[in-house]
């Protein structure tokens, strides 16, 4: 496969409820079809909302009972244990449950409050101790539901830069509603550009840049996807240990690191940890993080490693 020119494209097209978008240059004939059923294959296989899809699957099985899964899948699930161990369990894929009673999962509705209570008024384990990976395989060992809405948008990200290496693309920028990963430079060896949002709810902007090269960044907030309890907005983002939505002023977590499905993933532990722990655990981990705190009206930020 060769390109036939020089020019700067943009190839785009849906993922996830939102937009997956590929930059590269040269026109490469057949490209755009092979992007779009690579994140297919990722949703068909990791998507909440697909009745069908893989993920689904497990979360259908009768507990202890082994679930045949695609290696893709049996990956992210063996890194979101890796991750969910690395942060103290702040990482937890077995949310499922929570996530969908406070409006957030299939189907979409408002906060289920009798749910609520009874999921909060109950001890959890976590997931490690309800997830057992096989070869090939995996099962759950009690009835909950894995979800995996803070690791699964990354490894779209992911899927799109392994296309591009496959039709020989060095160069390029791919990403899925905001994370984004990084292969090569613009022309010239000019590093490619990513925005960080602001997560102001009243004036949205931009925080920063952060120069990629050969590597993926990923966001974890509060501003894209909440609900209304009263006056009050209430984030997706859960805390594993409280079984409730944070509220620990952290407002979003930005990550970069050599994988997105990796940044996707740490940035969701260290907005569950929030600004000290996670900091701290960042700094233990050797992770280039940028923390967006809301104080007030406003935003107070901090950095680790590359950011600081």
């Amino acid at each position: 496969m060769s390109k036939t020119s020089t020019e700067r494209v943009t190839l785009r097209g849906p993922a996830m409820a939102a937009e997956w978008t590929a930059v590269c240059h040269g026109v490469w004939p057949g490209l755009r079809a092979a992007l779009a059923t690579a994140v297919e294959d990722v949703e068909q296989q990791m998507s909440n909302w697909r009745q069908g899809s893989d993920l689904n699957r497990l979360n259908a099985a009768a507990p202890g009972a082994w679930v045949a899964l695609p290696a893709d899948l049996m990956a992210v699930l063996a890194m979101g244990l890796e991750i969910g161990a690395a942060s103290g369990g702040a990482f937890d894929m077995a949310l499922g449950d929570l996530v969908a009673a406070w409006g957030f999962g299939p189907p979409a509705r408002r906060p289920d409050e009798a749910a609520i209570r009874a999921l909060t008024g109950r001890p959890r384990r976590p997931c490690a101790e309800v997830l057992q990976l096989g070869a090939g395989c995996a099962r759950r060992l009690e009835a909950v539901r894995f979800d995996l809405s803070g690791i699964a948008k990354g490894f779209g990200v992911d899927a799109l830069a392994r296309v591009m290496a496959a039709w020989g693309i060095a160069d390029y920028l791919v990403g899925i509603d905001g994370e984004m990963r990084a292969g090569g430079t613009k022309p010239g060896g000019v590093p490619w550009s990513v925005a960080i949002e602001a997560p102001d709810y009243d004036a949205p902007g931009v925080a920063g840049t952060v120069a990629l090269h050969d590597r993926a960044i990923a966001t974890s907030g509060d501003t894209r996807n909440f609900v209304r309890v009263g006056t009050a907005r209430v984030g997706h983002t859960m805390h594993p240990a409280r079984a409730a939505p944070l509220q620990n002023g952290v407002a979003a977590v930005s990550v970069l690191a050599a994988t997105c499905a990796a940044a996707d993933a740490w940035a969701t532990a260290l907005m569950v940890l929030g600004e000290q722990a996670g900091a701290a655990l960042a700094q233990r981990q050797g992770l280039d993080a940028l923390f967006q705190m809301r104080v007030g009206k406003g935003l107070r930020r901090i950095g680790v490693g590359l950011f600081a």
